[in-house]
């Protein structure tokens, strides 16, 4: 794991555990995993999977994941002329 991910991991991490803040690290990551629907072994749980439920743990259930949402087209015409390099 690269030292920008770690930084990010902890910067997610620190707010939403001080909510919780009679759980120790272990079994904050397991109400995480559970939360997330991670069904997996813990030691298997990825990084990702942790980022991505903390950066949208606190949001609407309808909202789109923030690295999703900045490449969204509203219409397909746009979307296929973009994918394609005819349009910026």
């Amino acid at each position: 794991m690269k030292c920008h991910r770690v930084n990010e991991l902890i910067e997610l991490l620190h707010p939403e555990w001080q909510k919780d803040p009679d759980l120790n690290l272990l079994e904050f990551l397991v109400k995480l995993s559970q939360e997330a629907g991670y069904q997996g072994k813990l030691e298997e749980l990825t990084d990702d999977v942790l980022i991505y439920h903390l950066k949208m743990r606190n949001s609407a259930k309808d909202e789109m994941i923030p690295g999703l949402a900045k490449d969204k087209e509203d219409d397909f015409k746009t979307a296929l002329l973009r994918a394609r390099g005819i349009i910026q």
